[in-house]
């Protein structure tokens, strides 16, 4: 699985957007940048994830973070959802699970050793700068203990804070 160190660059991707056109990491690049990836739309406990993140964009804005979320569902599915939750930032399908698999965030396959929904990514998150290097990651390989949107605000202002 792949790992990064902090401070390495994190590779870039392109992905279909839920409004159809193509989100490049590289080009959205405007600061910070936290990555979450998710379940699917079908998932309750990333749907309320997902929901708290977009009602407190605007205190991810104000640190310079722009938040982007990535699924292995399908862009159908996605686009939905992101409409009925009225999410405010990209929401991105990544059915290969290539950018799941570029950034080792764990996939549940039919390998699994345990039943759970199908096949689908599991959550992750990353911090990067503005030049794209990973500051902070975190990666789950199940649903629940994941960081919520208050702890990864404090997470982003004491980097900040405390960046050499």
């Amino acid at each position: 699985m792949k790992t990064f160190k902090l401070g390495e660059k994190a590779p870039n991707f392109e992905l279909t957007s839920t409004t159809g056109e193509t989100y490049s990491l590289e080009n959205e690049r405007n600061g910070w940048q936290l990555i979450v990836f998710f379940r699917g739309s079908w998932c309750p406990v990333c749907q309320e994830d997902l929901k708290e993140y977009s009602d407190h964009l605007s205190k991810f804005t104000e640190n310079n973070v722009s938040v982007v979320a990535i699924s292995t569902d399908t862009n159908e599915n996605l686009s939905t959802f992101k409409q009925e939750y009225e999410l405010k930032f990209p929401v991105l399908s990544d059915e290969k699970h290539e950018v799941f698999d570029a950034y080792g965030v764990f996939y549940h396959g039919e390998d699994a050793p345990y039943e759970d929904h199908g096949e689908h990514g599991e959550p992750g998150y990353f911090i990067l700068d503005e030049e794209g290097h990973v500051l902070f990651q975190h990666r789950q390989s199940g649903p629940f203990g994941r960081p919520d949107a208050e702890a990864l605000r404090k997470t982003i202002r004491y980097i900040q804070k405390n960046l050499k």
